[in-house]
C-alpha cells in the first residue's frame, strides 16, 4: 500500500507551510496517523510533530452536452496535514 500519494500544492497549503511549518498530502484512505507519520519521516527524513487528517468529500459536477445533461461526482480523498519540527523543511522540488 502506497501511503503518500502526492503533495497538495495550493495557495492555502502554501500559506500553512510559510506560517506554521505544515505540509499537506493526499494519502491512502486506509492509512492511519501512525502509518502516515512513519511514511513521511522515512520518505523526507524529517521529524513529524503532529498529523491531522480529514476526508474531503467529492464535489457534484454536471454539464450539458449534445447527448443531454450529464452529472457525476469527483472522487473523495483523504488529506493529511503534517506539522514538522521547527527548523526542518520538506523540499518537494528536489526530485525534479
Amino acid at each position: 500500500m502506497e501511503i503518500i500519494k502526492k503533495p497538495i500544492l495550493t495557495e492555502k497549503a502554501s500559506l500553512l507551510t510559510e506560517t506554521l511549518n505544515r505540509y499537506a498530502f493526499k494519502v491512502d484512505h486506509r492509512a492511519n496517523k501512525i502509518q502516515i507519520k512513519q511514511a513521511v519521516e522515512e520518505m523526507f527524513g524529517v521529524t513529524v510533530v503532529t498529523v491531522n487528517t480529514a476526508v474531503v468529500g467529492g464535489k457534484a459536477k454536471s454539464r450539458y452536452t449534445k447527448a443531454g445533461f450529464v452529472s457525476g461526482r469527483s472522487p473523495k480523498y483523504k488529506k493529511a496535514i503534517i506539522t514538522v519540527k521547527d527548523g526542518e523543511t520538506i523540499d518537494f522540488y528536489s526530485t525534479i
